[in-house]
């Protein structure tokens, strides 16, 4: 199940114990970081600060676990999995700026937080979405939060084994309407495996003529990453007049740069982030970062993971959350509830489906034990 051929014999998916153990307790990780980060995002505060504060606790916090080398002698990789992004009201996402381009927060504001950290290559991932300031918002700032977060809590209650990516997407579709709101197109949950944050098992916001993915079945075993991203616009991003800082290698192009400059930008990316994002601010030298990265994208080294914007004055919400489909049913690791006395929209879900979907509990079932021996197999479900 590895990606990795060297690891052909390790299996490296949710039926081996260790891995599961990995998955929580990255996932425990990026719970507390996105505790902190919601607790700093408060009026005035600078978005590249925040940012760091949560880049800087997870490679703290990972940092303490998996210290002793592996079986084949090597560290065990560990950190920052997807960097800390603060997305602003019509910011659709991957706002995270550098020192001198940053801003501030202010009341009111519509904030998305997005992060991840792995151990070993096993990733947790999360976003969650508040009002800066604490009031009640009761406008079509409340609407997008509340169509979000129902559209969220389905697909908690739909990533199941047997049932398809296709009812999830449906879901979305429905809950958003009922909100008058769209989902946001070209975002997609990826299934996560070692290494990668952006595995092929795409569920996808909403299907359009230029994107559509194929249907499949969620099966045992299986890890993945739900982020659910609604608009009060039309749904469509386009690309902001911001700086792009958040990038990850692509692996399958090499190239042998120019100048000195660019060269020691590639080789820092390549030691210390070899397959998974990061951002511009992780790269030691400032002056660096920016020219290597020019020519590093014009010989297509790396992929862009642009900041894209709806329409000025429209507001996007997005929860995301990992959710481990294990034999006792899905759990899910990462994503903090939401403050409900902080919204009141007008709207709420009247479509009987979903209103049933919704009021069914989303804890699995903990397994009897039936023996002692099958009993301490089950312990991870």
């Amino acid at each position: 199940m590895s990606d990795h051929g060297s690891e052909a014999e390790e299996i490296a998916d949710l039926s081996n114990p260790d891995v599961t153990t990995k998955y929580r307790s990255a996932g425990d990780i990026v719970q507390k970081a996105l505790q902190k980060i919601v607790e700093a995002c408060v009026p005035d505060a600078d978005i590249c600060t925040i940012c760091e504060l949560g880049d800087n606790f997870m490679l703290e916090e990972t940092g303490k676990l998996y210290n002793k080398k592996g079986k084949d002698g090597k560290k065990v990789e560990k950190g920052i999995a997807f960097p800390t992004c603060i997305s602003v009201n019509e910011v659709l996402g991957h706002y995270s700026p550098m020192k001198g381009e940053s801003t501030t927060l202010k009341a009111g504001d519509v904030a998305k937080i997005d992060l991840a950290c792995h151990l070993d290559g096993f990733i947790a991932a999360a976003g969650h979405t508040i009002v800066v300031g604490g009031d009640q918002v009761d406008d079509r700032r409340a609407d997008v939060i509340m169509a979000a977060w129902n559209a969220a809590e389905a697909a908690l209650r739909l990533v199941q084994v047997g049932n398809t990516n296709t009812q999830v997407t449906d879901a979305f579709g429905k809950i958003a309407a009922e909100f008058n709101c769209k989902p946001v197109q070209g975002v997609l949950s990826h299934q996560l495996k070692k290494h990668v944050i952006d595995g092929n098992r795409t569920i996808i916001s909403v299907e359009t003529d230029d994107q559509k993915v194929d249907e499949f079945e969620f099966e045992m075993n299986e890890v993945y990453c739900l982020d659910v991203v609604m608009s009060t616009g039309e749904g469509k991003g386009k690309e902001a007049e911001m700086r792009h800082t958040v990038y990850k290698r692509a692996v399958e192009t090499n190239y042998n740069l120019k100048t000195a400059k660019a060269r020691q930008f590639i080789s820092e990316v390549n030691k210390r982030f070899p397959a998974l994002p990061f951002s511009l601010r992780a790269i030691e030298d400032e002056q660096v970062a920016r020219v290597g990265v020019s020519e590093a994208k014009r010989h297509e080294l790396l992929e862009e993971y642009p900041v894209l914007k709806e329409k000025d004055g429209q507001f996007v919400a997005q929860f995301k959350f990992t959710v481990l489909l294990l034999p006792g049913g899905t759990k899910k690791v990462t994503g903090l509830p939401l403050k409900e006395t902080q919204v009141k929209s007008a709207c709420q879900v009247q479509d009987e489906e979903m209103k049933k979907l919704l009021a069914t509990s989303a804890n699995p079932k903990k397994q009897k034990k039936k023996k002692a021996k099958e009993g301490s197999k089950e312990e991870e479900s």
